[in-house]
């Protein structure tokens, strides 16, 4: 599919040149006389690329970059300007232009602005779809069930992904445990957040600090460079802890550290870094006969336990 190219210039020999140079590459060109016309034009014709004179009668190219219509991957945009407005252009680059290039044209130049232009707009598309199918996938009625249980499931997963509260979900291996966390995550105001699962029963003890809250350099054997754990990349996110009744003792008051003060220390580190970390655990434990035998803290159970999700077999 062509990428399409949208020239706006109030001089009718610059668009000219620049639409044969675009033409004779295969893009699809379109030109407009001024900003205003290109506005109306976008509307009908998303642009992949907006190739603008940053100097222009009326609207100039920053105002017409900065009134863009709200597009689900916005264009990018290229200022053209004269040596002594150079300086405009940079600036212009720091608000949001993708590049900028100097009078006189140069046709290598063009091709090489446009076409990296081209690729970031594939890159941001590509992004786009692959969270469209993502929030597809786990949309709450892509969560398949034939019972009044799991239509439960269901009307429960809808009214607490717009919540921040903690989740336990519980079932036997193979009820979908995972995919019920995606689901509320992706539903939530941190889909466009990171998702980060962990299991804890595939974790070496010695392992799990480390794993959870990362490293400074030096903290121990092997840590050469600085390391984020797992509840920092989760940061504004959802950190999903399956297999929580399998969490070592030890862990389990430093996690509860973590829902108590918002808060992680690195391994071997002094600060205390702020986190917003939505919490979501799954177990096909019984933790109340855990909790019975000493072998899960009860403060940390009530913490995960706010909403309690049962899966049917």
């Amino acid at each position: 599919m062509k990428s399409v190219i949208l020239i706006v210039d109030d001089e009718p020999l610059q668009r000219e040149i620049m639409q044969t140079i675009l033409d004779g590459e295969g893009y699809e060109t379109h030109v407009a006389a001024s900003g205003r016309e290109a506005l109306a034009l976008i509307r009908k014709v998303p642009p992949d690329v907006v190739l603008s004179d940053l100097r222009m009668a009326g609207m100039d190219g920053i105002e017409l970059m900065e009134s863009l219509p709200a597009l689900p991957v916005p264009p990018a945009v290229i200022l053209i300007t004269a040596h002594g407005t150079i300086a405009s252009a940079v600036e212009a680059v720091k608000r949001g232009a993708f590049d900028y290039l100097a009078k006189p044209l140069d046709k290598e130049r063009i091709l090489l602005a446009v076409r990296k232009a081209c690729e970031r707009v594939e890159i941001l598309k590509e992004n786009a779809r692959l969270k469209r199918e993502l929030f597809d996938r786990f949309r709450m009625e892509g969560i398949i069930g034939r019972s009044p249980r799991m239509n439960e499931v269901v009307e429960i997963l809808k009214r607490v992904s717009g919540s921040n509260a903690t989740v336990m979900i519980r079932g036997e291996s193979g009820t979908g445990k995972e995919l019920v966390a995606r689901a509320i995550h992706y539903n939530s105001p941190r889909r466009n957040r990171p998702f980060t699962a962990l299991n804890c029963a595939a974790i070496p003890e010695n392992l799990f600090e480390s794993e959870l809250f990362g490293y400074e350099p030096g903290a121990f054997t092997g840590a050469v460079g600085r390391r984020e754990g797992l509840v920092e990349m989760s940061n504004g996110g959802t950190l999903f802890l399956d297999e929580i009744g399998d969490m070592p003792m030890t862990m389990q008051s430093k996690l509860l550290r973590v829902l108590q003060d918002r808060e992680v220390r690195r391994v071997g580190g002094k600060e205390m870094v702020k986190v917003d970390v939505r919490i979501i655990s799954a177990t096909n434990k019984d933790l109340e006969q855990e909790l019975e035998k000493g072998g899960f803290r009860e403060d940390l159970y009530y913490r995960l336990n706010v909403v309690h999700i049962e899966l049917p077999p």
